[in-house]
């Protein structure tokens, strides 16, 4: 992001940010978590807490800086250089502390959002189940009301962060009786002896941020730790997916920025047939068009970001968040790829961190709502806004010869 479409705070918050990871990340932090002798690292949150970086944009009363997200993009995208756990355990807060920012009382932020911006309390977001990803609405965690408590059974898996938390976001079915968004509720669910948290994946990348599964036993949750209305999870889901999704495009930006940067050094100082390899235009070209891409990318999630903080949750913001997201993953992906094709066999390597950016990249496009999913999101709110529209900045379908022949547009 050039300087000088930044505001001074901007820049300051953006130095910030890019000061802690240079600073206060050690290289050898980065190298136990993806040999996993790391699981997960509670002090990196600590430390992102004690320099004031957790939660930008919630009120200063509850930890936070007031920021909106403009500001937090920029925050995100420099911590992303450090790879998808980092990235991700960086934006829990952000994400967890949505829901309870939006739809929590000020009791719960009092118990749980301040402690959570002090780094004194860890969280991660349980939403994901053994039967399914995508298909939220499906979830089979159940938690029936007993008196002044749900009683919450069901397991979720790959949620990132279970290792390590004190608090999870749980999303579990208290209306058995009926179908879709009327039959969800958020909770939020102190770990305990009920909960039973398993490390039993292998991980292809992103790994040491503490992705686990969970189980939950009858564990019983005060009716006053529920998230907005009973049966209303539709409502804080629809939410949560503003930061899930664009905390995950912004570090998208910093990991494919990284990448970039890498192999474009590389390519100037590395020689064959006698000049800088840059020089070719088989790796030249790469540069440029990893360059264009990232920076379309980027322009793309600023804008969302102004959308956001202009007109808060709403058809089209849902529309350019999924935008966002596609966009902002598929163009990491391509841009680590292409990184290491110009840096050839030594990008394959664990000489330089692309082989393992690569790894965390291809995560990104399937978290949080593949892009699958991202793509019926954009086209559903796109028919949505067309299809609304009475009167059009131009009637085009006429600018065409024939266009009002008889009987040539015919449609059933």
């Amino acid at each position: 992001m050039s300087d000088l479409t930044l505001t001074p705070g901007q820049r300051r918050l953006r130095d910030e940010a890019r000061d802690f990871v240079r600073e206060e990340v050690p290289r050898q932090l980065l190298l136990d978590m993806d040999t996993e002798k790391i699981n997960y690292p509670r002090e990196y949150i600590q430390k992102l807490a004690a320099h004031h970086l957790l939660g930008l944009r919630f009120p200063a009363e509850w930890g936070g800086r007031g920021l909106d997200w403009s500001n937090e993009v920029l925050a995100l995208e420099e911590i992303g250089v450090l790879g998808a756990s980092l990235a991700c355990l960086y934006s829990l807060p952000s994400i967890v502390g949505e829901a309870i920012n939006v739809f929590g009382s000020q009791q719960q932020k009092e118990k749980y959002l301040k402690p959570i911006l002090d780094g004194k309390l860890t969280v991660a977001e349980a939403l994901t189940e053994p039967r399914g990803g995508s298909d939220f609405f499906g979830a089979t965690t159940t938690a029936g009301r007993e008196g002044d408590f749900y009683i919450l059974n069901g397991q979720k898996r790959f949620i990132v962060g279970a290792e390590g938390a004190d608090l999870f976001l749980v999303y579990a079915r208290t209306n058995l009786d009926a179908k879709s968004h009327h039959a969800i509720s958020a909770l939020l669910v102190e770990r305990g002896d009920n909960i039973e948290v398993q490390h039993v994946y292998g991980l292809m990348g992103t790994r040491g941020g503490g992705t686990g599964r969970v189980y939950f036993r009858n564990v019983p949750v005060p009716t006053e730790n529920l998230i907005g209305e009973e049966h209303g999870g539709f409502d804080v889901f629809n939410q949560m997916m503003i930061p899930e999704r664009m905390t995950t495009a912004a570090g998208a930006l910093g990991l494919a920025r990284a990448a970039l940067e890498i192999s474009a050094r590389y390519a100037d100082r590395r020689k064959a047939f006698g000049q800088k390899i840059r020089e070719f235009e088989g790796v030249s070209f790469k540069v440029a068009d990893s360059l264009t891409r990232l920076d379309a990318a980027r322009a793309l999630v600023h804008e969302t970001a102004r959308i956001i903080d202009s007109i808060g949750s709403s058809s089209y913001t849902r529309r350019m968040v999924s935008e966002s997201k596609k966009f902002a993953t598929e163009t990491a992906w391509a841009v680590v790829n292409d990184s290491m094709q110009i840096m050839g066999g030594i990008g394959y390597t664990n000489v330089y961190p692309i082989e393992r950016l690569l790894r965390d990249a291809r995560l990104m496009t399937i978290w949080t709502g593949t892009n699958e999913i991202m793509d019926l999101v954009i086209q559903h709110e796109y028919y949505k806004e067309l299809l609304a529209l009475t009167s059009l900045a131009r009637n085009v379908e006429t600018d065409a010869l024939n266009s009002d022949v008889e009987g040539e547009k015919v449609y059933e």
